[in-house]
């Protein structure tokens, strides 16, 4: 995933403690609460009850994501944002960014939504898993009091996203679900001022959180981090069938989706997960979703990898695309120009990108002008 650039400096206090770890190379989920009693002792104005939870005597269940972290009084949920005060649950990340940017689409990344449009991008602490290469491990791997954050309240957020011209509001930087009050809200506020809303998530929510949201949700991207259960588990602290679930609801909600496959060197950066995930792909999405192979740069916990090679991802593009996809991309690797979509009637490059921006379109109201064939996506 492409690293961010965030607005505020970040503090430098540790992080509470982890999920249990096999090995300095593991990220295992570990059963029941891990942060306890270390909840604020009164609640600050960037607060707010959380949405989707169970009362069970005085503990608290999460339902947004799978971790359903089950919270005694004082307990903190898994993905630091949530918190049990005096028998209810309450989200932490509301209002409070610590990172805000109008980006180019493409840098979620999304192809083939509105493309050259702005997304007003924003995100705050917290995430559900634990991935050794996170690339923004500054905010995701920390509670919101360990960051410095702005104050931008879900009305402010809109009024901005449309002072800078933004055609979508983007959740994103750290894992959107943690923050869900925040972006729902947000969302709402939105798509009643005429904003696209995008997601850019890992993925690992429950229906119970996704199915509300989904009327508001225009467009996402998902990281599909790899086809293995097991990998899921050592390398991002999570489960495979989740994920492929949110995939499933984002189409029966037909919100135009692309996936993101990070591909790490030890780990995923093979051809059986490049055709492990195109199959799937194919076969529940449909040839034309796009697929973007991204390239894995040495961070977090694995600093001490090489950088994905340019062959394998080059490699697993051909394949996906042999496989019968329609748009397969490759990022993260600049000068490679395997970012531009090619029309999948004549071969021709309808949209060209250099970095983050487009050098030249051959689309009319989303055709190729060249023969004509319909190009997937969502266009102006």
């Amino acid at each position: 995933m492409q690293r961010r650039t965030f607005l505020c400096a970040l503090s430098a206090a540790a992080c509470g403690r982890l999920y249990g770890r096999s090995g300095p190379e593991t990220a295992v989920m570990a059963e029941g609460n891990i942060f306890r009693r270390d909840a604020p002792e009164s609640l600050w104005k960037w607060s707010k009850e959380a949405y989707h939870y169970e009362k069970t005597g005085g503990n608290t269940k999460c339902l947004i994501c799978p971790n359903h972290c089950e919270l005694s009084p004082g307990d903190r949920s898994a993905c630091r944002v949530k918190v049990n005060l005096d028998g209810k649950a309450y989200t932490l990340a509301y209002g409070n960014p610590t990172a805000v940017n109008p980006d180019p689409v493409e840098k979620k990344p999304l192809f083939h939504f509105y493309p050259g449009s702005l997304a007003f991008s924003l995100g705050t602490a917290g995430c559900n898993l634990r991935c050794l290469n996170c690339q923004n491990w500054e905010i995701s791997q920390k509670k919101p009091e360990e960051v410095r954050s702005i104050e931008m309240f879900p009305p402010a957020v809109v009024d901005a996203a449309l002072r800078t011209r933004c055609r979508s509001v983007a959740y994103t930087y750290s894992e959107s679900t943690s923050f869900y009050e925040y972006m729902f809200d947000t969302a709402v506020l939105a798509r009643g001022r005429g904003l696209a809303n995008v997601w850019v998530t890992n993925g690992y929510i429950s229906r119970a959180g996704l199915e509300p949201l989904c009327p508001y949700l225009d467009a996402a991207n998902v990281d599909l981090k790899s086809f293995s259960e097991a990998t899921y588990n050592r390398l991002n602290g999570g489960h495979l069938k989740p994920v492929l679930e949110t995939l499933e609801v984002l189409r029966e909600f037909k919100i135009w989706t692309e996936v993101t496959t990070l591909m790490v060197p030890g780990y995923t950066d093979n051809l059986e997960t490049a055709k492990g995930v195109a199959g799937w792909m194919l076969k529940h999405l449909g040839p034309d979703a796009p697929l973007h192979f991204s390239r894995f740069h040495p961070a977090h916990k694995l600093e001490h990898l090489p950088p994905t090679s340019t062959e394998i991802l080059v490699r697993a593009r051909e394949t996906a695309m042999k496989m019968g996809l329609h748009y397969v991309y490759v990022g993260n690797v600049p000068g490679l120009e395997m970012e531009n979509t090619i029309c999948p009637g004549c071969g021709k490059t309808v949209i060209r990108r250099t970095g983050f921006s487009m050098s030249e379109i051959n689309l009319d109201k989303g055709r190729c002008r060249f023969c004509g064939t319909a190009v997937a996506g969502r266009f102006s």
